[in-house]
């Protein structure tokens, strides 16, 4: 029974009647209050963005036009260093070396996520031109027959994956992926994550391992986000964040995965990784979980040994060793080591080769691994001890019979083991 006009004055609206036994004159008095609240707030908002468009716009004249920053870290230097020569830039230093160094800023740990993610993002279309070139001179130069056939498969198989990791990327999708990480040369190499690790209470790292690659991170992100599906239905408070990390050469046939060089190589990279989340991270430190498995524990397992891991705790799921015969060699704090294997995983069967297992391994066929398969016991694996065995000195958690892939498969109790460990519950 009211009307307002294009002022906001409020009065008697002729055309409608009041309810019984209500005055105009207080509900004129109501309206009209209710009014000015929302005008005032609307002129304190256009004031607030006024002034943050006004800084926007002289950052975008003027930021980007800044003289670049002296100085770089050095190559190999720890991310305490990096995470305070960053936060000693100004942000147009900042937002220079990402729109003009993005392949220094994307790889250095240490730095913001938000700033490596945006860095690596301006990288995606020149790295899917580099592939599509390489798949060009592939067409027009290799000889046909089986050698030329599969190199021309492997190179459209990272073309794939990097354009279903880009869909990821640009998807509407919850969690915010960020991309940390972005190389195609090789098998390629690349870190994301789901969630922001600067901001959440909890981060796992997820280490995947034989054969793994560009052309299949699409479904190791899979694993990643069903972990964190667990996650979020166990726990709807917690802030959880995911990353998958493949930032290291992992095998692509059975000779190479039955030696540790790869492993060993990958150790002081990921011991990087692990410091940079410490550094970069935003208010109390978010407990932190390595994962690793099949030939990735390996990898875990001897980083910690060798380097020490930023983490407050490590799983193994799927484990053929982890360069130790006890828990307590991987230097993490007591009941903080954890493993599943699954009862028809096949990593079970092994044995430690001997040295002439190992020299006919090595000099002669993949398929002779077959040699040191045997029934399991309590005994040792591939790579030293099994993390799922009593006498490791870990604590274990349940899988069905899911094989050797199937750890993350809906219904797994490894699943929610692993999920559980993430939480610290």
């Amino acid at each position: 029974g009211l009307g307002v006009d294009r002022h906001g004055r409020v009065g008697t609206d002729p055309a409608h009647s009041r309810p019984p036994g209500e005055r105009d004159g207080p509900a004129a008095a109501r309206v009209a209050a209710a009014i000015r609240v929302a005008l005032e707030l609307a002129g304190a908002a256009d004031r607030a963005a006024t002034i943050r468009l006004d800084e926007l716009a002289t950052a975008a004249v003027d930021g980007w036009q800044a003289p670049p920053p002296p100085g770089r870290p050095a190559p190999g230097a720890d991310p305490a260093t990096v995470r305070a020569w960053w936060a000693g830039l100004a942000p147009a230093q900042r937002r220079w070396l990402v729109g003009h160094e993005p392949t220094l800023v994307g790889r250095l740990d240490g730095v913001p996520v938000a700033a490596r993610d945006q860095a690596n993002r301006l990288l995606l279309g020149a790295r899917r031109e580099e592939l599509i070139a390489e798949r060009r001179r592939l067409l027009s130069r290799v000889p046909p027959g089986p050698v030329g056939s599969l190199r021309l498969r492997r190179v459209e198989a990272r073309l794939a994956g990097l354009d279903a990791l880009a869909d990821r990327l640009a998807g509407p999708q919850a969690p915010r992926a960020y991309l940390l990480r972005l190389d195609t040369a090789g098998e390629g190499r690349v870190v994301v994550s789901l969630g922001d690790p600067d901001q959440a209470d909890r981060v796992m790292t997820y280490v995947p391992g034989m054969t793994a690659g560009l052309d299949d991170a699409p479904g190791e992100l899979t694993r990643v986000a069903r972990v964190l599906g667990r996650c979020a239905a166990l726990d709807p408070g917690e802030q959880t964040a995911a990353v998958l990390w493949l930032d290291y050469d992992a095998p692509d046939f059975l000779h190479e995965a039955a030696t540790a060089g790869q492993a060993r190589d990958a150790g002081p990279a990921l011991h990087r990784f692990q410091e940079g989340l410490r550094a970069s991270h935003e208010g109390p430190p978010a407990r932190q979980t390595v994962l690793g498995h099949s030939y990735g524990s390996l990898v875990v397992g001897m980083a910690a040994r060798d380097h020490g891991l930023a983490a407050d705790a490590l799983v193994f799921v799927g484990s053929p060793g982890v360069g130790v015969t006890r828990a307590a060699e991987l230097g993490m704090p007591p009941g903080q080591v954890w493993a599943s294997s699954a009862p028809d995983d096949v990593i079970r069967l092994t044995r430690p080769p001997d040295d002439l297992a190992r020299q006919v391994l090595l000099t002669t066929s993949p398929l002779a691994a077959a040699l040191t398969l045997t029934e399991r016991g309590e005994h040792e694996l591939w790579f030293g001890g099994d993390p799922a065995g009593a006498s490791f000195g870990g604590r274990t958690f349940p899988s069905g019979r899911h094989g050797h892939a199937g750890y993350w498969d809906p219904g797994n109790p490894a699943l929610d083991g692993m999920a559980r460990i993430v939480l610290g519950r």
